[in-house]
């Protein structure tokens, strides 16, 4: 099979001054893609910004031969993110690629947090997420194609301790690609997300050993990031990567069980509990109706409820 490329195509990455945002960036631009460097410039908890990260991820491009502009928009903030778009669109007439990686860490136990640290992770996280994404939305409908990665944790997925913001926001990421994935079905826009671990900024202190942090590079994480923007991706995606290793990840309910009417009590539920938590037998529903049908496909060869 040939090579994936991207000649011709324009993206965006948010958070692409360093870590994972720059290696999405820089293979992106090596595969012939004109690559929009987006970044704070800020530290890893938000404060400061400048433009001089994102700046040094063009030179690097644009050395290698490659073309990319810099840009300091916030995230959280229409009007810069508006900005970014018109920015993108007077370059170069198009968006189809979108790359939304930025992100903060306030990391603590939640009776120890302060309110305002919650807020700020969701606001940067998953709304970040959805503002950009917004703001490509209607270019790439009217352009009938459009390739987005929202990028998600295994924080998110599957929980840690201390993140009770990082984690919210991330597995809030799983309803919007859902919900995205279509909408966007008929304009050939395609949604996915990553959960990744990789060695950068954000996990350096998180006591891995180093032997194991040598093994998380953020080229790995890439490498699923751009078969899930190619042209031949799939779309409503988790894929869980991290050293090397690469899996689907999927949200499931257990086959469950259909209680009648006189038996639909708190006790009932408790003495089937083991039945209805039982994952020998897990289902993935195309959209929100599958778990409605399924119960009622239960209750039908119940005899109706009765």
């Amino acid at each position: 099979m040939s090579d994936i490329r991207f000649d011709g195509k324009v993206a965006i990455i948010t958070g692409a001054g360093g870590g994972l945002g720059r290696s999405h960036a820089l293979a992106l631009a090596a595969r012939g893609a004109k690559v929009v460097i987006n970044d704070l410039g800020g530290a890893r908890d938000g404060s400061g910004g400048s433009l001089g990260p994102a700046e040094t991820v063009v030179k690097e491009i644009t050395e290698a031969g490659g073309e990319a502009i810099a840009d300091g928009a916030n995230v959280t903030n229409d009007a810069e993110v508006q900005g970014m778009v018109k920015a993108t669109l007077d370059k170069w007439g198009r968006v189809d690629i979108l790359v939304n990686n930025a992100g903060i860490l306030r990391d603590k136990t939640f009776h120890k947090m302060e309110f305002k640290d919650y807020r700020a992770v969701i606001d940067v996280h998953l709304i970040g997420t959805a503002l950009c994404t917004h703001s490509v939305w209607n270019v790439m409908r009217d352009q009938g194609y459009g390739r987005i990665i929202c990028t998600s944790s295994p924080s998110g997925l599957h929980g840690i301790f201390g993140q009770a913001n990082y984690g919210a926001a991330k597995a809030g990421m799983i309803g919007f690609m859902n919900a995205l994935h279509l909408e966007g079905a008929k304009y050939n826009i395609r949604i996915n997300l990553l959960s990744p671990s990789a060695k950068t900024r954000m996990t350096e202190d998180l006591g891995f050993p180093p032997e194991l942090l040598d093994m998380l590079t953020p080229e790995a994480i890439t490498a699923a990031c751009l078969f899930l923007v190619s042209e031949d991706a799939p779309s409503r995606q988790i894929i869980s990567c991290a050293g090397g290793g690469y899996a689907a990840g999927f949200i499931v309910e257990t086959g469950g069980v259909f209680l009648p009417p006189a038996k639909q009590t708190p006790e009932a539920i408790r003495d089937n509990w083991d039945q209805i938590a039982d994952r020998s037998d897990v289902h993935f529903y195309e959209n929100s109706s599958g778990p409605m049908q399924n119960f009622m496909g239960k209750a039908q060869a119940a005899g109706g409820g009765e």
